[in-house]
């Protein structure tokens, strides 16, 4: 106890100690530039489909390692997920909302004339991609590939397809670009839209359809446990996982990966964008979203800032024209 304090006592703190519990008060007040003490994520389709398990299971990282106080996960489905893109881009500035995306809605924007394009938002981040899965229930007649292929050039229109995407989305898509590849007119196949993957494999194992096109992640439960057979894989290499060649090991010429990313509000401010890019490689460097990964069998595909800009524009162009010669767009 120094000879001054009893003074002080009596007559209050002294100048030092004022100044220095007002600069505490300042700092407890104040946030770090751009960072956010609530995210929300959009998701453009339904509940239980692959853009809803991603969003969801970025959320459960982000909470596991404590990057956003208060995290939330929405469904804005409506206009093949345009609707929730409209939503985003009207959100101008706003740092606190993201959209999980993918080449689905990349395609939908051009089947729909009337939709923004993802071009007008703000691009963050690349996160995963996988293959495309052809599955059957356990009990199909079709035991290979080959067995499906033969039954459907010999009568397309017999051969019902699911899928838990709607027209132009992945699931469509891969199965147009197949027909497209095994000789079959698109415009014979006759392909069933579900709003996910939970409705698309009770039409499967009702025998509504007799194949079906899904992310395996997202059908990885009935997969592992016999429900579903996987007949073939889109992707370039086996995966090791699934006893299943790929359509190339088939002697099927096609290599089909669906991706899946983040965009937000166009017009943020540079320490916004900043905050959100450190927050998405903070997830994407976490041993919690390397176990993610792995149990969902989904491939690292990150990409992020202007390398994601490039690669998001660049894609919009090449869907565009994939949509035209097949006639979807």
């Amino acid at each position: 106890m120094d000879g001054h304090s009893g003074a002080a006592g009596r007559q209050g703190p002294s100048r030092r100690a004022v100044l220095a519990a007002g600069l505490a008060l300042a700092l407890a007040g104040c946030e770090v530039p751009g960072r956010q003490e609530a995210l929300r994520i959009m998701v453009p389709t339904p509940p239980g489909g692959g853009f809803d398990h991603t969003a969801r299971t970025l959320a459960s990282v982000v909470e596991e390692i404590d990057a956003v106080p208060d995290i939330a996960v929405f469904n804005l489905a409506g206009s093949t997920g345009t609707a929730a893109l409209a939503r985003l881009v009207y959100e101008r500035g706003s740092a606190g909302l993201l959209l999980q995306m993918g080449l689905g809605l990349v395609a939908n924007t051009h089947v729909d004339s009337a939709a923004d394009s993802v071009t007008q938002a703000t691009p963050v981040a690349r996160l995963i991609e996988e293959p495309e899965a052809l599955l059957v229930p356990a009990d199909s007649e079709y035991a290979s590939i080959d067995d499906l292929v033969r039954a459907w050039r010999a009568d397309p229109g017999a051969v019902r397809v699911g899928g838990g995407s709607t027209p132009a989305g992945p699931d469509h898509l891969v199965t147009m670009l197949l027909a497209e590849e095994l000789g079959i007119d698109p415009a014979e196949v006759v392909y069933r839209s579900y709003d996910g993957g939970g409705p698309m494999q009770a039409a499967l194992m009702r025998h509504t359809v007799e194949f079906a096109a899904a992310g395996p992640g997202e059908q990885r439960a009935a997969i592992d446990s016999g429900q579903l057979r996987v007949l073939a894989l889109t992707a370039a290499e086996p995966d090791p996982g699934i006893d299943a060649p790929t359509l190339l090991e088939a002697g099927i010429d096609l290599e089909f990966m669906n991706w899946r990313g983040l965009l937000a509000p166009p017009g943020l401010s540079g320490e916004d964008l900043a905050w959100l890019l450190e927050l998405v490689e903070r997830v994407h460097a976490s041993a919690e979203w390397g176990g993610r990964l792995t149990r969902n069998r989904w491939t690292d595909a990150y990409l992020a800032g202007d390398g994601f800009a490039a690669f998001l524009a660049e894609e919009d162009e090449r869907t565009g024209r994939t949509l035209g010669r097949i006639g979807l767009a």
